[in-house]
């Protein structure tokens, strides 16, 4: 997200990523590496954090691939500015979740991070008109 805001020039947007089943400082899945560099994305800096009470406290904004994070996201206090990823960008239902691809195949990481994209690229679309309407 971060890359696709840079590209649109959008820099008021800061993004955070934390997981709910993460463990602190481990680096990201080989798959997530490697898919990344196909995108050039140098993902070998990134250490993943949990997500905190804290870290909902400071966001305006949440968002998870999947209901479960999205429950533990409302659970640490972050009520309605938790949303699904996939609803946010405006799908329904059952497609508004996003696989976690963590320790399949190298095809199913990239499957995701083409979704994510795409997911990202409406999000930012969103968000943008939202700012400009003094919504968000």
């Amino acid at each position: 997200m971060r890359r696709l805001l840079e590209e649109r020039g959008v820099k008021e947007i800061q993004v955070r990523s934390a997981g709910t089943g993460a463990y602190d400082g481990a680096p990201a899945s080989e798959g997530a590496y490697l898919v990344g560099l196909e995108n050039g994305i140098d993902l070998s800096a990134h250490r993943a954090q949990r997500l905190t009470r804290e870290l909902v406290s400071e966001s305006d904004l949440i968002l998870a691939m999947s209901p479960s994070h999205r429950d533990q996201a409302e659970d640490l206090g972050g009520g309605e500015k938790v949303f699904l990823l996939g609803a946010y960008a405006g799908r329904d239902g059952e497609g508004a979740a996003v696989n976690d691809p963590f320790g399949a195949e190298l095809e199913e990481y990239r499957t995701t991070y083409r979704e994510l994209e795409s997911l990202i690229q409406a999000t930012i679309t969103r968000l943008q008109a939202e700012r400009s309407d003094g919504q968000r």
